[in-house]
């Protein structure tokens, strides 16, 4: 399936558990990178690059998406971005990237905000 595709489907599930609940949940395994009160990262199952991260809040909600967070979250947005700087700055010290996907067009998949830390290579721009 392209992430297109992928994208397409999920939407359709937007605010239904997701597989980050089965990881949250510790009925899918996942290989932790960090766990706080607020967020769990792990590694990315399908990698983009030699370090492939992704940074979640462990209570989801409603923040299924960056464009669909309220006021009352901006302290847990600035936390899942601080945690990813920090996970990136460690694991990828010559530089990474940070991305959120946000809806089809820009090929979310899973509907349960996360960020995403890739790096161990050298990015190019611009991005898919």
């Amino acid at each position: 399936m392209s992430e297109v595709s992928a994208a397409e489907a999920a939407l359709a599930t937007e605010g239904q558990p997701t597989i980050f609940d089965k990881l949250l949940d510790g009925s899918i395994p996942s290989t932790e990178v960090h766990s706080d009160d607020l967020c769990y990262a792990f590694r990315d199952i399908s990698p983009q690059g030699p370090v492939h991260v992704l940074v979640i809040p462990k209570d989801r909600d409603g923040l299924t998406r960056l464009s669909k967070a309220r006021e009352d979250q901006k302290a847990l947005l600035g936390h899942l971005v601080y945690t990813a700087g920090q996970i990136g700055a460690k694991e990828c010290p010559e530089g990474f990237r940070i991305v959120v996907n946000e809806g089809v067009q820009g090929a979310q998949s899973v509907y349960h905000l996360h960020v995403h830390i890739i790096g161990g290579r050298q990015m190019t721009w611009p991005p898919g």
